[in-house]
């Protein structure tokens, strides 16, 4: 991929003599979206299947967590960088490919939404029902988190979003890095991890560290965000580079850091905890007793940061993508786009302010409640299998076909290193979907 001349002002100049906006120097100070759309994909459950490795095989899959951040770098990248190079979104882009991706977004943003949304709250609600025992019960911490992250989310626009984000990322790293270090890691066992590496039966687990952790529908609002954040052509194209491969950087210390403590703390000890998002009040537990209450606290506090960055980053990058999703209908029914369009259209809604913004809000908090009360539909819970198995296959294939096309300015389509990552993240995403599929309960 050739690079456009880097200078500190002015324009620069395409073959054709069109002005080509100058490339930004990259600046610390411009980081944000990066750290919002990995904090979102690092959940719970995230860090609960990093533990369970570190448990079972101990450090010999750290290499396994670390290919998956580098994978999860790409994909952000050219999500980034298609909404940066064409001017377009990728909802826009996606439905360039045929009215297949319209039948599938709207079925995934329908059921996964519901879903979704009951799993966060109740995600969300575990550390501090912990944190506060005997206060109410666990599913009404739940409402009180849907409906806190729906008001916050409902009343500030994107730079709030980005500070709070920001910070409570600090917060996770600062445990997370607290643990490792507390549990004392064996630096001569963790190096040799670096080796890929397949012990007997760890297939499985090596695919899902490469592929689960940070993998989401948030990749695919990047864009999004960083056209929130107020980059709109290619002359931010290296700032949003290095602003993905810090974010993605960070993750690999999250990453890292619990598998020490799972090899550490669980596999040492020959220790198993649940699998889920309860498998992290467990671990709290284990702390309590190895290392006291303090550090048990410090930790749920992590744990809810940990959470609640994945609540509110989808309540906001989620509905995003609905707010565009229904722009793109409007525009193909002929009606004016004005309150659904993230672009800076003069005299428009701005779109954390739109109706479909809103709308998809709603949906995200209240019909999930119902899920809180009941036990999830059986249809339901396979329906959402499906449809989430295959979200990141679709992500990462219709990425590299449209940055490969036509659609994207020939200097910043995909180069031979890009189309290596996506293709083998396509394949690998694929492999997981097939096994998802296969472990859902027919």
């Amino acid at each position: 991929m050739a690079d456009t001349a880097d200078t500190a002002h002015g324009t620069a100049h395409d073959g054709g003599g069109a002005p080509t906006p100058a490339l930004r120097r990259p600046s610390w100070r411009h980081i944000g979206p990066g750290i919002v759309v990995a904090a979102t994909g690092v959940g719970a459950g995230d860090l609960v299947a990093t533990l369970v490795a570190g448990g079972k095989y101990g450090y010999t899959l750290l290499w396994a967590a670390v290919l998956g951040c580098l994978i999860k770098i790409s994909l952000a990248e050219a999500a980034g960088r298609w909404h940066l190079a064409t001017g377009r979104t990728l909802l826009d882009g996606w439905r360039s490919l045929g009215p297949w991706t319209t039948v599938y977004f709207t079925g995934y943003v329908a059921v996964w939404g519901f879903v979704y949304g009951a799993a966060a709250m109740s995600s969300t609600a575990l550390p501090l029902a912990a944190l506060f025992p005997g206060v109410m019960g666990l599913k009404w911490w739940a409402v009180l988190c849907g409906v806190g992250g729906l008001l916050f989310v409902w009343f500030n626009r994107y730079a709030v979003f980005e500070k709070v984000m920001t910070f409570l990322v600090g917060v996770m790293f600062l445990v997370t890095v607290y643990l490792a270090v507390r549990v004392a890691p064996n630096l001569g066992d963790l190096l040799p991890g670096l080796v890929p590496a397949l012990p007997d039966g760890s297939l499985l687990y090596t695919l899902g560290l490469v592929g689960g952790v940070g993998g989401t529908i948030t990749l695919a609002a990047y864009g999004y965000w960083v056209n929130a954040k107020g980059w709109r052509d290619t002359g931010w194209m290296r700032v949003m580079r290095l602003d993905n491969r810090v974010a993605y950087l960070t993750t690999g210390v999250f990453v890292v850091a619990m598998l020490i403590v799972g090899a550490e703390l669980l596999h040492s000890s020959g220790i198993a905890i649940a699998k889920g998002d309860k498998g992290l009040v467990d671990l709290g537990g284990l702390l309590e007793e190895e290392y006291g209450a303090a550090t048990a606290k410090l930790f749920l506090v992590g744990f809810f940061a940990t959470s609640v960055t994945s609540l509110i980053g989808v309540w906001q990058g989620v509905s995003l993508l609905f707010a565009d999703f229904v722009a793109r209908l409007r525009e193909r029914d002929g009606a004016p786009a004005g309150t659904g369009a993230p672009g800076p259209e003069a005299g428009a809604v701005p779109v954390e302010r739109s109706a479909p913004f809103r709308a998809y809000l709603l949906w995200l908090t209240f019909p999930p409640m119902a899920l809180l009360f009941l036990d999830q539909p059986f249809a339901l819970v396979v329906v959402y299998g499906v449809i989430g198995a295959f979200f990141m296959p679709f992500l990462a294939l219709t990425l590299l076909w449209l940055l490969n096309s036509s659609r994207t300015p020939g200097e910043w389509r995909n180069g031979w290193l890009s189309n290596t990552v996506l293709g083998a993240a396509g394949v690998l995403f694929l492999v997981l979907c097939v096994q998802q599929v296969r472990d859902l309960p027919w």
